[in-house]
């Protein structure tokens, strides 16, 4: 039995193919729009990119243009064909196409689907990334003179300044690591030696915060160092002075706040999407039962599938065993092997010839 039979009569199906093709167009526009969001979305990546580990979190983007770029060829096409299949005379030149085109679409629109599904699944993906990236940003803030680490000061700097946020996951973060260089630390200092040799890796770390992790909105001037050892009327003031979020969850709620968005809209586009792949299929078998009729003012049936879910799934996977069985080799022995044949060497006996002397 078809699965969501629908019968046409002529001036329906020309209907059909009309608004198919205008739903084609308006499908290019959301291929441009898919790009245009993979686009954006990479961007905004690479912008912080800095503070982010070497791990493969831009395929989403990256998925998002491939997908924009092919929605925009596909219906482009799509268009051409279902405008022409108004007419059955102009239906049999696509008719061999229809088939590929349907199964590209499928493809298509699966892609797309997965491209929704990515930016809701990214979250733990991302959150690992900016733990990595802001631990090794923050390790190499004091390293101002070492090649590919000059702008890595300027960069979290501007991070702390810009999303409002202090460290890692928190100020604290600072007292762990020597974010302070050693050329500007005075060492004929006794103080500075004794705390340098009392850390076991022979760092400088000191209860202290870079200049940007200090609040706009504080009424006070900014108490960066000593933090650990304040009273408790400075730790009241410490409230205001210093951002208290970390820039992990700063970026983090940055991007989960644009991925929603964008999955959102992809996820829209995909049920418009599903929707011309609908249509399609229904033009496609409605055509081709007018030619099995013979008759093109007749009323035809189309359908999304020709028999239930479970019977084509048979059929496909009986179709695919049967190809499989092609490259096997067949042992049976009543199939005739053609033999080499020996042919015998006849040896023929040639007479001397003597000459005379």
């Amino acid at each position: 039995m078809a699965v969501g039979k629908v019968t046409f009569s002529k001036v329906e199906r020309e209907k059909l193919a009309e608004v198919l093709w205008l739903l084609n167009w308006i499908s290019v526009v959301t291929g441009t729009i898919l790009f245009g969001l993979g686009l954006f979305l990479r961007v905004e990546i690479h912008k912080w990119q800095e503070v982010m580990s070497e791990q493969g979190i831009l395929y989403v983007p990256d998925m998002l243009i491939t997908t924009g770029l092919a929605a925009c060829c596909i219906n482009f096409f799509g268009g051409k064909i279902c405008l022409d299949c108004a007419d059955t005379n102009k239906f049999l030149r696509w008719k061999l196409v229809m088939m590929p085109y349907i199964i590209c679409t499928f493809f298509f629109t699966s892609c797309v689907l997965a491209g929704a599904l990515m930016c809701y699944g990214i979250r733990s993906q991302m959150e690992e990334s900016l733990f990595m990236g802001l631990r090794n940003a923050m390790r190499y803030y004091k390293d101002t003179d070492t090649p590919g680490r000059c702008n890595l000061k300027r960069t979290v700097d501007l991070l702390q300044i810009q999303f409002q946020c202090c460290g890692n996951t928190g100020y604290r973060d600072w007292f762990h690591i020597q974010w302070i260089s050693s050329r500007y630390l005075d060492m004929s200092s006794s103080a500075v030696v004794d705390r340098m040799r009392s850390n076991v890796e022979g760092k400088y770390l000191m209860d202290g915060v870079p200049f940007s992790c200090c609040s706009t909105f504080s009424p006070w001037p900014c108490i960066q160092h000593h933090l650990s050892t304040s009273s408790t009327q400075d730790k009241q003031s410490q409230q205001l002075n210093l951002w208290r979020r970390g820039c992990r969850q700063a970026l983090l709620d940055h991007y989960t706040g644009i991925m929603q968005s964008i999955g959102l809209t992809v996820l829209l586009i995909w049920l418009f999407e599903l929707l011309v792949l609908t249509g399609v299929r229904y033009l496609q078998t409605a055509m081709e039962n007018v030619l099995r009729l013979g008759d093109p003012e007749s009323e035809s049936d189309g359908w999304i599938l020709e028999n239930s879910l479970a019977e084509t799934a048979r059929s496909n996977f009986n179709i695919i065993k049967n190809l499989g069985k092609c490259y096997q080799v067949d042992d049976d022995p009543n199939i005739n092997v053609p033999t080499q044949v020996q042919v015998p060497v006849t040896s023929y006996f040639v007479p001397e010839t003597r000459t005379k002397t």
